[in-house]
């Protein structure tokens, strides 16, 4: 995310704080995913004046042992923060973990998915409802509205565009 521009990181906040009260209603806590969403997620807790925990993809091996850092009581209403959706597996990690804890996980919001077919699959396994900020399709549309890219570079990136993402930094792309 880009933390160092104020007018995008303040706008991702408010989008992300307006868009938890609409989908899932005021929560009693919000949860970021360790280490992406932590800031993000702090800067949303802030702005709807909610406590704020994060949860580590496994507890750690020294200390309290705490897979989940900060305070959440047992039958708390959460949302989860998460800046990107890939397969969505270690943002479930974190789902699981607060289902542990006895919270009740309203939902996750995220900045932006790939929208890769496994993720939708796992949030519906797991029986989470996700809400991205933005997505893969989106970006290739904005690309082509602002000729970032052209037609012929558009129609080989969507949606093809994750394969040409996998194939490293000698792709066109500078994403």
């Amino acid at each position: 995310m880009c933390y160092r521009f104020h007018i995008v990181r303040n706008y991702i906040k408010d989008e992300i704080a307006k868009n938890i009260e609409l989908e899932f209603g005021k929560p009693d806590v919000i949860a970021g995913v360790a280490t992406g969403a932590i800031g993000i997620g702090a800067l949303v807790a802030e702005v709807l004046g909610l406590p704020f925990v994060y949860v580590r993809p496994e507890a750690k091996k020294h200390g309290r042992q705490n897979q989940i850092e900060g305070y959440i009581q047992k039958g708390q209403n959460v949302v989860v923060v998460e800046d990107l959706i890939s397969t969505g597996n270690s943002s479930l990690v974190a789902v699981d973990a607060l289902k542990a804890a006895e919270v009740n996980v309203k939902g996750m919001v995220a900045i932006f998915s790939y929208g890769f077919d496994i993720s939708k699959e796992n949030f519906k396994k797991h029986n989470v409802s996700l809400f991205t900020l933005s997505n893969y399709e989106s970006l290739i549309e904005q690309a082509l509205d602002t000729d970032f890219i052209n037609q012929n570079e558009a129609a080989v990136s969507y949606p093809n565009g994750i394969q040409i993402l996998r194939n490293g930094p000698a792709n066109k792309f500078r994403l």
